[in-house]
């Protein structure tokens, strides 16, 4: 991602229709498990305090980021309400 490029805001309902590339969006390895990392720390927020967190991600046509609740972590993806899936390697930050 470069710093210029513009990220756009999306619905949780809006992110099924997207289509995601299967490459690594964080080559870095540390990066990767970092990620990992803050994705657990989201989900317990999530479920403990109902707390809403913003996922930074990329799909086939660049940069989205989405305000939402954490359900569930697979090896594979990132679950949100609704049965809405993220792939996890296509997810580049949470905050």
């Amino acid at each position: 991602m470069t710093p210029n490029q513009p990220v756009s805001i999306v619905e949780k309902e809006q992110i099924k229709f997207l289509k995601f590339p299967k490459e690594e969006v964080l080559k870095k390895r540390k990066d990767q498990i970092d990620r990992i990392l803050d994705l657990q720390r989201a989900l317990s927020l999530g479920n403990l305090e109902h707390q809403k967190v913003k996922i930074l991600f990329m799909d086939d046509q660049g940069s989205k980021k989405v305000e939402t609740t954490i359900w569930g972590i697979t090896d594979k993806a990132v679950i949100l309400k609704e049965s809405t899936v993220i792939p996890m390697e296509r997810i580049l930050k949470i905050a």
